[in-house]
C-alpha cells in the first residue's frame, strides 16, 4: 500500500469539492442545457431555534474569502471525471471547471448584526452555475458560526457583565470547528479563548490555567503550586479542586505575594466560590479572581449569579461551542430570481411549510424613540422605506471583496450594541417574545402576481 504523503490535506477551504455532489451534477446539467441565466439566491433561517429570540449573524468573512479564492484544481477535476455519475457529461464541462472563478456579487448584513427568521442574511447574484455551486459552503460556515455566536451572546448576557472565556477547543466537533467556534464566541462577547491557534490567527487573548494532571504530577499540592507560580509569576491561576478545594484555598492564602486567580472545576460552585472568597479575603488577597468551569451554560450561570456566587470569570466550553441545547441552525439558500435577456423572473417555492417570497429583498430596521430596535420590514430590494435603515450592504462585486474585513473587535462591538438595542423580553433566556418582522405591501403584491402567473400556466385556457 502506498503512503499518503502525496495526498492533499483534509481541509482546503478554497476547493471546489467542498460541496455536495448534487451541486456539481446540477452545474453539469445547466452547462449541457446551455442555461446561461443569472440567478439570485438568498440565505435565511426559516424559524429561530427554541428559546432563541434573535440570531447574531456570523461567518461572513470566511464566506467571502471562500468565494474570492474558489477553484477547481486539476487533480480535483480529474477526480470528478473518474466518477461514474459524470461518465456521459460533455468534456467541455470539465474544461469549464478548470477555469472556474466566482464572478458574482454579494449583499449581506454586517457581520455581528442581530437578525431574525426569514430575513435574508446574504444574497448571491451570479450566473446560475456559479450561484448554485457555492450553496453548501455558504450554508455550512454561516449556519455554524451564527449558531455559536448566538449561543455565546446568550451566555455572555447571563453573566451580567462578568467575563466569559471560551474553553471549548477540546469539546468542539473537530479542530477546525474549534477555531471557527472560538471566532464565533468572540463575536458573541467572549473576552478570550483557550484555543491557541485561534488566538494567534484571530488576534484574540489566549487564556488558560492548569489541569489536574499538573497537580497530580508533583509529590504535593504545595509543590505544584509553587512550581507553576515560579514559571508564571505574573499570571498565576491555580486549580483548587484536585483534592480538597477549601484546603487548597487556604494554601493559596498562605502563599506570599500576588496571585492572579484560582479556578474551581467541580462541586457546588456557588457555595465553594463564596467560601474560597472568604478565605482569600481574610488573608488580604481580595484582588485574586475566582474562575469557574464545569459544563456551564447560560442557565447555570444565571442561577449561580442569582444565588450570589462569588465568581469573576466563567470558562465555558462544551455547551457553548456545540450549542448543546440547540445544536443545529436550519439556514437555507433559496432561488428567488432569474434574469435572462434583461427579463426578470421572480421565483418562489410552494412546498408545505417551506414557502418563500419571490424576488431580491432588503431588510429595513426601524428604531423607537429610545433608539431600540422596534421592528423590521422585509421588502423588495428596490424599495425605499422612510424611517427604516436598509441592512443588507454590497460586500462583493465581480468576485472581488469590496472593502477590507473589519477587525474582530469591531464585529464583537456591533454584536454587543445590536443585542443591547433589543427589548429585554426579546433577549430572555426562556420563552422570549417575538420580534416584529413584517413584509412590505409591495412584496406581498409581488407574491400574488407570481402566484397568479403560476396558476395561469398550470390551468390551460385561463386568462388572467
Amino acid at each position: 500500500m502506498s503512503g499518503n504523503a502525496d495526498k492533499p490535506g483534509l481541509i482546503c477551504a478554497s476547493s471546489g469539492l467542498m460541496t455536495d455532489l448534487y451541486q456539481i451534477t446540477m452545474a453539469a446539467g445547466y452547462f449541457q442545457a446551455k442555461k446561461q441565466v443569472e440567478a439570485s439566491f438568498e440565505l435565511f433561517v426559516r424559524r429561530l431555534p427554541e428559546n432563541r429570540g434573535y440570531l447574531i449573524f456570523a461567518g461572513l468573512e470566511q464566506a467571502l474569502d471562500y468565494l474570492r479564492d474558489l477553484r477547481f484544481h486539476a487533480d480535483e477535476v480529474d477526480y470528478l471525471r473518474s466518477l461514474p455519475a459524470f461518465q456521459h457529461v460533455d468534456r467541455r464541462f470539465f474544461d469549464y471547471l478548470r477555469e472556474f472563478r466566482f464572478g458574482g456579487e454579494v449583499w449581506a448584513l454586517p457581520e455581528g448584526e442581530a437578525a431574525f427568521a426569514n430575513e435574508p442574511l446574504l444574497r448571491v447574484t451570479a450566473p446560475i452555475i456559479q450561484a448554485q455551486l457555492v450553496e453548501t459552503y455558504l450554508l455550512s460556515t454561516i449556519n455554524f458560526q451564527t449558531l455559536i455566536a448566538t449561543k455565546a451572546a446568550r451566555v455572555v448576557e447571563s453573566a451580567q457583565g462578568r467575563a466569559v472565556v471560551d474553553f471549548g477547543a477540546r469539546r468542539a466537533h473537530g479542530p477546525e470547528a474549534g477555531v471557527l467556534a472560538a471566532r464565533a464566541c468572540c463575536i458573541g462577547g467572549c473576552v478570550g479563548t483557550s484555543n491557541v491557534h485561534a488566538a494567534r490567527i484571530l488576534n484574540l487573548p489566549a487564556v488558560g490555567t492548569m489541569a489536574h494532571s499538573f497537580i497530580m504530577a508533583f509529590d504535593s499540592e504545595e509543590e505544584a503550586f509553587h512550581a507553576f507560580r515560579q514559571a508564571f509569576p505574573e499570571t498565576t491561576v491555580l486549580l483548587l479542586d484536585t483534592y480538597d478545594t477549601l484546603e487548597a484555598a487556604r494554601k493559596v492564602a498562605r502563599m506570599p505575594g500576588p496571585i492572579r486567580g484560582v479556578r474551581l472545576d467541580s462541586g457546588d460552585l456557588c457555595a465553594l466560590s463564596k467560601e474560597v472568597r472568604r478565605i482569600l479575603d481574610g488573608a488580604g488577597k481580595k484582588d485574586v479572581r475566582i474562575v469557574v468551569s464545569s459544563d456551564l451554560n447560560e442557565y447555570r450561570i444565571e442561577k449561580l449569579i442569582q444565588d450570589g456566587a462569588a465568581i469573576d470569570i466563567f470558562g465555558v466550553g462544551t455547551e457553548m461551542v456545540t450549542s448543546r441545547d440547540q445544536p443545529a441552525l436550519g439556514g437555507v439558500y433559496k432561488l428567488v430570481e432569474l434574469i435572462e435577456g434583461g427579463e426578470v423572473e421572480p421565483k418562489i417555492k410552494l412546498s408545505l411549510e417551506k414557502e418563500t417570497y419571490p424576488g431580491r429583498k432588503q431588510v429595513f430596521r426601524q428604531n423607537d424613540a429610545q433608539g431600540r430596535y422596534a421592528g423590521d420590514v422585509i421588502a423588495k430590494a428596490d424599495e425605499e422605506l422612510p424611517g427604516g435603515k436598509a441592512l443588507l450592504e454590497p460586500v462583493m462585486k465581480k468576485g472581488q471583496i469590496l472593502k477590507p474585513h473589519p477587525p474582530l473587535s469591531e464585529v464583537q462591538l456591533r454584536a454587543k450594541e445590536s443585542r443591547e438595542k433589543l427589548a429585554p423580553e426579546i433577549r430572555r433566556l426562556r420563552q422570549p417574545a417575538d420580534y416584529p418582522v413584517h413584509y412590505s405591501q409591495a412584496l406581498k403584491d409581488l407574491l400574488q402576481q407570481v402566484l397568479q402567473s403560476m396558476n395561469a400556466r398550470m390551468v390551460p385556457g385561463t386568462d388572467l
